[in-house]
């Protein structure tokens, strides 16, 4: 005996194909992989880059308050030699990068060696090894990324000529002045060199060497941001004027 309802069809059912349950897998995946992509190129950097600021900020403090308040500043003379840094170790916390440019709140640790896993993903900005310390005549080279992971560098591009790029230290302030940018290969590490891009020619002056990823989102080049060093400010004497605003 037929149980349908007199007068009204049987709608069929509705049969899942292996296609479509497929088809449904892709696309929950491919929103997955989004919100990802998403994270790690957005939310993901607005965290990291406040987690290294306030990291920079805190070790700035520290020394701060190890030296005395800055109510017992000091005079300074007209010239100051810049005090001589050992290289750090790999990994090894040493300075804080500042660069008015960047924003006030700019403040990110910088540590010895450029390998992500030890020193640009968990620290921020690295120091290629053997490369000059900071003050001394040579090229103190820094590398740092320009996309994720908080990306220090994002900005490189922005800088104007005479810029700040102040390296703070527990003794103090060395700034130095930016010059001018270029766009160079992979390969090309001449950019390291301790007369950046000239081969056997003794270092008289103290540069320093910003390098990242060029473009965003790419490594076919590298992006390269020169200064040349201009004082040091030791932490006696109180903050520099280098690291005032601009605007």
């Amino acid at each position: 005996m037929d149980d349908a309802v007199p007068g009204r069809e049987t709608a069929p059912r509705r049969r899942s194909s292996v296609t479509g349950i497929l088809g449904e897998v892709l696309i929950t995946a491919g929103v997955v992989v989004l919100l990802y992509v998403g994270w790690q190129l957005w939310l993901g950097d607005v965290i990291y880059g406040a987690e290294r600021n306030a990291q920079g900020a805190e070790i700035s403090q520290q020394w701060k308050e190890q030296s005395g308040d800055a109510a017992s500043a000091q005079p300074v003379p007209a010239t100051v030699a810049p005090p001589v840094l050992p290289e750090p170790a790999d990994g090894e916390t040493f300075a804080v990068m500042r660069i008015p440019r960047f924003g006030q709140d700019y403040a990110v640790p910088m540590a010895g060696g450029v390998s992500r896993a030890r020193t640009l993903d968990p620290i921020g900005i690295g120091h290629y090894p053997g490369t000059t310390m900071p003050g001394q005549p040579g090229n103190f080279a820094l590398a740092a990324h320009r996309t994720t992971w908080g990306k220090p560098f994002h900005r490189i591009a922005e800088l104007h000529v005479g810029d700040a790029i102040v390296v703070e230290t527990q003794d103090g302030w060395y700034t130095y002045r930016f010059r001018t940018l270029e766009y160079v290969r992979p390969d090309q590490v001449e950019v390291l060199l301790p007369v950046p891009q000239e081969m056997n020619v003794p270092a008289g002056t103290a540069y320093i060497t910003l390098t990242s990823c060029s473009p965003m989102y790419s490594m076919t080049e590298r992006i390269v941001a020169y200064g040349v060093f201009d004082s040091f400010t030791p932490r006696t004497a109180g903050e520099p004027a280098s690291l005032q605003a601009v605007s």
